[in-house]
């Protein structure tokens, strides 16, 4: 499982010339999910993005967690980024999830996320979407299951 974490200011979606989900100060977070993936992953990968403590206090140290600044989510789910470049131009995406089980661990990390922070947001799994953002910092991060 992969999550594209980006601090932001704000951050909406857009299906269909209409906004499905937006969010002010937070975090805008593309959800990668893989044939391998699981609940147990996802609950893993929840709590380091919710533990995450990337937002500054007082002294300017990112030293604050989303808690902490009341922040929000938008996660939105990417299943390109499991692209495989590897061999010419056109990506392959064998290893990203079946849309069937991909849907519902995304719809899982959903809730999940919904039982700590207060605002969560999310894209239409399989739509076409359009992200707008202000990245805060920028401040973006990868967290990746085969490395935590």
């Amino acid at each position: 499982m992969r999550f594209i974490i980006q601090r932001v200011e704000e951050a909406s979606v857009t299906v269909d010339h209409q906004i499905i989900g937006a969010i002010q100060k937070g975090y805008l977070a593309l959800i990668g999910i893989s044939q391998d993936d699981t609940q147990e992953i996802a609950d893993k990968m929840i709590r380091k993005m919710i533990g995450l403590r990337i937002f500054e206090d007082e002294n300017g140290k990112t030293n604050l967690s989303l808690a902490d600044v009341g922040g929000a989510l938008l996660l939105i789910s990417q299943f390109t980024l499991y692209a495989n470049c590897k061999k010419g131009n056109r990506p392959s995406f064998i290893d990203a999830g079946k849309p069937e089980m991909a849907n519902a661990l995304y719809e899982y990390i959903i809730t999940e996320c919904g039982k700590s922070v207060p605002q969560v947001e999310q894209g239409r799994f399989g739509a076409e979407m359009k992200i707008q953002l202000i990245n805060d910092g920028p401040f973006t991060i990868l967290l990746d299951s085969d490395t935590l």
